[in-house]
Parts: C-alpha cells; structure tokens; sequence
C-alpha cells in the first residue's frame, strides 16, 4: 500500500544524499523530517524538519518514529541496533539486514560469495602474525581495510611486493580493528550498477556507469561504460539477485571490477543512493533518488531509460571555485550541496555534462 500524499518520510543522515531524497520526496507531495547531529546540514536545508540528535539517540528514534509514515536513511554506517528498534514500531526501508552485510566487509563479501557472486580473494585480519600469513598467501601483495566505517578511500594501506614478515605494529597502526586483506585484481575498469526493487518485488536497474577514481574518492561516471552488452546484462542480473536475497526496497548501488574477459567480480555494495548515480538526475526522468522514494513509499518504480549519455563528475574542496566557469557551459546540470566550508577531499556538488545518445 502506498504512502498518502503529505505523509512524512524520515531520513536518517543530512548529508548531500539525504538533502537528495528530501528533495525529491517534496517533488512526489511529501514531506520529510532528518534525523542528524550537525546543525544546518545539507539536508536540513531543503527538509521540513531536523531532528538534531546523535543517530542512536534512543528519545530522538523515538520521535523521528512517532513523525514518520517510514523511515529511510543516506548512509550505511547507521547503527543497525537503531534501524532495528525503528522497525519495532514504523518501517524502515532497506532492511536492517542490509546494514549488517554492508557494514563489514569480510561479511559482505561471504554474503556475495553464497549467492553466486565471485569477489576478490580476501582474509580476515586480526593481528599481525595473520597480515604476515595472509600477504604470503596473496604473494605479498594486497590491500589492508578496515572492516567497518571506512570510506573514500580512508582507512586502507597498499602492499605491494612485498617480502612476507616485518609487519609489527601494522595492526596497531590501524587502530587495533578488525581489518580484512583483499586480493589485488587485474581489472580494466570499474562500473557500478545502481538498482532498486519495490515493495512488490519488482525491478528497475540504470545503465552500468564507468567509474574513474582518484585518491580514493570518486572522481567521474560516464555513460555508457566501455563494456559488452553481456557485462551489462550480467551486472544487473547480479544487482536482481543481491536485492532478492536481502528481501530489499529501495535503491541500492553495486560497484564492479570489470575483467579482461568481460567477467565481473564484486566490489562493494552500499545500501542507498550512491554517487555513482548522480548522473541520473540529469540524464533520466526518474533518478535515483525518486526511485527511491518511490520505493520506500510503495510507489510503482519508474523508468530508470537513460536519454543522453553523460559524464558526472565530483566537485572536490576548492573545485568549487570553477562553478561560474561550468554555469556558462551548455547542456551541463550542476547541483552545489550547501556545505559551509570547502575542505580538501570533501564532496562540496557535482556536475553532470550531457550528450547525444547513443
């Protein structure tokens, strides 16, 4: 059954996703109040309403609970135990499940692999002595993470080549977490597929994007990706299939290594809107982020066609100082996030150029 209009969808997170979605709830006659610490937060700014408490505030759950037809939220790293005790007294979409999978990555990757979807080899790391045993095991050479929390390239450190010992303090240096080792892949690019399933289990999946990254941080999406038409296929089927088996509503976002063969093997998944598909809201009648809301407000899905090729790309920090020079560029869709201060690595917008489709 589908949400009345004006009835109130709540958003944990009031970052540039959440500022997104609230938009694009008041565009289908919602509302929307955001649950987040910082003041004046992107979200905030175009929502009806803050809730300006920490994210497992157990009053502030219980108000944003109380306001809300449904609750959604722009990030994963929300505390599960709250998404749980929301979904004691009003829906939460996607799914607490979710949030376990994605929120730690030798999970996550267990999860992808009983489903039939290969990843990169890995090995949970706890102590040096199992760094040691796990480099020998991918020839000294693999990318160390954190399990939980990191982002934007933020808690990693690279081996390459190197000879299996010497690795004291390394974990300490990490910060005593549990860590997991990756496998480096010998892929040719990357892709990301942004996918959503309704609450009647239907489907609706966007052209793969090509994925350009630099330090860490998405830099560039182009459409259409440099792939055959069967990695294309490939890659939404495998979005059909995560979104099954974690019983999902909402949109989701896949990243992919692309092979030399055209095979696929899975990167990451992140449970939200993803910056990856920006690009749609310049480039489809609906994007993402009002698939998403239709989806959690149990709307049918729209057509996620896509109507000019495109490249989406971050404005990072003191990239925002170019904004007058892109505002005078033809067929170009920019969208600056509010953000008061303009930091080196920080997501201030993003821009999107169109082109003729083909």
């Amino acid at each position: 059954m589908s949400l009345p209009a004006e009835s109130t969808i709540g958003i944990i997170g009031g970052g540039q996703l959440g500022r997104m979605l609230a938009m694009a709830a008041a565009r289908l006659g919602y509302r929307t109040v955001v649950l987040e610490p910082q003041p004046d937060c992107p979200a905030a700014q175009v929502a009806n309403r803050q809730i300006t408490a920490a994210y497992d505030d157990t009053a502030a759950l219980a108000e944003l609970a109380a306001v809300s037809a449904v609750v959604t939220y722009e990030f994963e790293n929300v505390p599960v135990m709250a998404a749980s005790a929301l979904a004691v007294t009003v829906p939460v979409y996607p799914p607490a499940r979710a949030l376990e999978v994605a929120q730690d990555r030798v999970a996550e990757k267990k999860f992808l692999n009983g489903i039939g979807i290969p990843t990169a080899d890995f090995c949970p790391v706890d102590n040096d002595d199992e760094l040691t045993a796990a480099l020998k095991k991918f020839d000294g050479s693999g990318i160390l993470k954190t399990r939980r929390m990191g982002y934007d390239g933020k808690g990693q450190r690279v081996f390459r080549n190197m000879e299996t010992g010497g690795f004291a303090g390394t974990c300490e240096a990490m910060g005593n977490v549990p860590l997991i080792l990756e496998s480096f892949v010998a892929f040719e690019r990357e892709i990301s597929v942004i996918a959503a399933r309704g609450m009647d289990g239907s489907l609706a999946a966007y052209d793969p994007a090509e994925n350009v990254h630099r330090n860490g941080i998405l830099h560039s999406s182009t459409l259409p990706a440099r792939i055959g038409s069967e990695t294309a296929a490939a890659a939404q089927a495998a979005a059909a299939k995560i979104l099954a088996a974690l019983d999902y509503v909402g949109v989701i976002g896949i990243e992919f290594f692309v092979l030399a063969d055209g095979a696929l093997l899975a990167n990451e998944i992140a449970p939200r809107v993803h910056n990856s598909g920006h690009w749609t809201e310049a480039a489809c009648i609906v994007s993402q982020f009002e698939q998403h809301i239709r989806a959690v407000a149990g709307l049918p899905l729209g057509n996620p066609g896509r109507h000019f090729d495109c490249v989406m790309e971050n404005l990072i920090g003191d990239d925002v100082l170019s904004i007058p020079a892109l505002l005078a560029e033809p067929d170009l869709m920019l969208h600056v996030y509010g953000k008061a201060e303009a930091r080196p690595g920080r997501k201030m917008g993003h821009f999107t150029r169109m082109g003729r489709h083909r």
